[in-house]
């Protein structure tokens, strides 16, 4: 006799784990499109260009792209509830950094711009809408 498949609650059940967590999904969607926001709107007042948001391609994606003085920088967002499961920039491991590298190859080869500099920044944004910002991380 073959094992029973284990039950789970209906989706429309408003109990159910899956009605959490698509709500919980949604708060968090919203949560990262206030981060992104809340980055954008900081290199602006920095002074900053911004030149593409949430720019997709086959290797990935990139949050921003931002530029001053001929310089071009890739900006990871990362919004977080806590730090219980680390900082937004522990978050960006080495397989990470190898998609946005390759996205950021990618983007700088559609544009067609010359930029004499590029780097990779991270922003950190806190429930609070608080911004911590890592320039130049890698």
């Amino acid at each position: 006799m073959a094992p029973r498949a284990r039950q789970r609650p209906d989706p429309v059940d408003h109990d159910g784990w899956r009605s959490r967590s698509v709500e919980s999904r949604r708060e968090a969607t919203r949560f990262g499109q206030f981060a992104e926001a809340a980055a954008a709107r900081w290199y602006r007042r920095a002074g900053y260009r911004v030149l593409a948001r949430n720019w997709r391609c086959r290797e990935g994606e990139l949050d921003l792209v931002v530029a001053s003085a001929g310089e071009v920088a890739f900006v990871e967002v990362k919004a977080r509830a806590s730090d219980r499961f680390g900082g937004g920039l522990e978050a960006i491991d080495h397989r990470k950094r190898r998609r946005l590298r390759a996205a950021a190859v990618r983007w700088l080869d559609e544009a067609g711009a010359g930029f004499a500099d590029i780097r990779f920044d991270v922003v950190e944004v806190d429930r609070r809408g608080r911004l911590r910002i890592h320039q130049a991380c890698f």
